[in-house]
């Protein structure tokens, strides 16, 4: 869309049969659930990169903020809810755990928003950020700052010296996986989540398949041309510098500059062609993100007090994490994330069926081979039965699993991660390529490339990628001549998806 609206000649390449990637929908007695990500937070992003279009998010998107962000079930039997106002959600947790959690979220909040404000403009909009970047930015201000933003702890150990409740740290520990990482591992400045989720959860009135669609419309607006069902096979070079992209039925398509949004790894294994491989730094299998164990199923919960998002907690945390990174295998006692599509901040029961979406992290393949059928369904039983502690107890009308072996079917080169290579360690942030690949003219965008995982920080890297290419357009432009379209210097870019 960016770069349409920016005067160059787009292509889009999509090899399945409608844009999208990991927005997709699965069909369930009969009924589309969405079975990808279902929390969208930082619109003001999207409301810019449409601005920029000269057009309209809104217009294209309807969406309505979430009062309630989420709900929260532990084994104890006990239950909390954030709320959008965080006054709200520090009397819950006061009543849930004590005044003294109350004010120890407070000032959990208030440290949230430092952190956010310091890496918002230094680190997720910069273009190609490095630590001496970010120590000399004006918003850091020296090592002493990074400091200050726990940089050098771990999520488990930040969120552990405001909260003494192990089901506090659990909530708040949680947001590690919103990148495909360990708590005890991440980094501490991903606390800034809880901040982005407290600036307002949006819900997609239609499904979030309508956020793809409404990408996909505003970039034809600009003048992309989408081309589905167009499997990419080779990132053709000459010169070494990309000249034009093959599809898997030998076509070729000129192309001046290429933007990748596949994963990295398939650059790097090869699969787009053996000169496409030094784009990126290779990473070990036992890298790899998160994976995830995904159920898409219509059932009826009868009067179970479900909203949007929900998530019910395991026991023991820790051993959740460990069985899944250290063991590679899925956990006996899982936490599971549960999204009621057809439910709003309302928990009332709906007295029918309704469309559901459960998530359990799982382990991306590491070459010792597929997770083992049997123990997919011991998983899945026991994820029900966590539920159930809770008071859940659905009958399924139809139910559909994806299991990480499907993920890295679907985005090769994975294993089934999720969100690229793991957040683990404080320089891990800056371990991800950025949009500028290491070849020339190859730009890089999706969640597995800077600034990481979830839908505003994939637009962001698109984003990116965009900037990028126009600057280093402008500067060939400076010693030869181009082709001129609405005043604006136009080149010819496509952007390619091996999914």
């Amino acid at each position: 869309m960016l770069l349409a609206a920016r005067g160059c000649d787009v292509t889009v390449l999509e090899k399945d049969a409608m844009p999208g990637g990991k927005l997709r929908v699965l069909e369930a007695a009969g009924r589309l659930v969405d079975s990808g990500p279902t929390v969208l937070t930082m619109r003001g992003i999207f409301d810019q990169v449409f601005a920029m279009a000269g057009q309209e998010f809104a217009a294209s998107v309807p969406v309505t903020p979430a009062g309630i962000l989420a709900r929260h079930w532990w084994p104890d039997g006990s239950r909390l809810d954030l709320h959008a106002d965080p006054e709200r959600t520090a009397d819950a947790i006061g009543t849930f755990a004590g005044p003294r959690e109350a004010r120890a979220y407070k000032a959990f909040c208030a440290r949230t928003a430092e952190v956010f404000d310091t890496l918002d403009a230094s680190f997720m909009r910069e273009p190609e950020p490095d630590m001496p970047k970010l120590v000399a930015s004006s918003g850091i201000g020296g090592l002493a700052a990074l400091a200050r933003i726990r940089a050098f702890s771990s999520l488990w150990q930040v969120v552990s010296s405001y909260f003494r409740d192990e089901r506090l740290r659990q909530l708040f520990g949680r947001y590690a996986t919103y990148c495909g990482s360990s708590p005890f591992v991440a980094p501490g400045p991903l606390m800034l989540v809880a901040h982005v989720e407290q600036a307002g959860v949006w819900m997609v009135v239609g499904g979030m398949r309508r956020l793809a669609d409404g990408l996909a419309d505003g970039a034809r607006r600009a003048g992309a041309r989408i081309r589905c069902g167009a499997a990419a096979s080779e990132i053709v070079m000459r010169h070494g510098a990309p000249c034009a992209v093959r599809l898997a039925e030998g076509e070729e398509i000129p192309a001046e500059a290429v933007v990748f949004n596949g994963d990295p790894a398939a650059l790097a294994e090869g699969l787009l062609g053996d000169a496409a491989r030094g784009a990126v730094a290779p990473f070990a299998p036992t890298e790899r993100s998160l994976s995830a164990l995904t159920l898409s199923l219509v059932a009826d919960v009868g009067s179970f007090p479900l909203i949007r998002h929900g998530v019910f907690f395991s026991d023991d945390y820790r051993a959740e994490f460990d069985a899944i990174f250290k063991r590679r295998h899925l956990p006996a006692d899982s936490t599971v994330y549960l999204c009621a599509q057809d439910r709003a901040d309302d928990d009332a029961s709906q007295g029918r069926t309704e469309r559901l979406f459960a998530i359990i992290n799982a382990p991306a393949e590491t070459g010792a081979g597929p997770l083992g059928k049997e123990e997919i369904a011991t998983c899945i039983e026991a994820a029900k039965k966590r539920m159930a502690l809770a008071g859940l107890d659905f009958s399924v009308e139809d139910m559909r699993v994806t299991t990480p072996a499907a993920f890295g079917q679907l985005f090769p080169a994975t294993g089934g991660a999720l969100y690229g290579r793991a957040s683990h360690g404080w320089a891990a942030s800056f371990q991800r390529p950025t949009a500028r690949s290491r070849i020339k003219g190859l730009y890089l965008a999706g969640g597995a490339v800077h600034p990481g995982p979830g839908l505003p920080m994939a637009a962001l890297s698109g984003w990116h990628a965009a900037d990028l290419l126009i600057r280093d357009c402008a500067s060939t432009a400076r010693s030869r001549p181009a082709a001129m379209r609405g005043g604006t210097s136009m080149r010819r870019a496509m952007t390619g998806a091996m999914r």
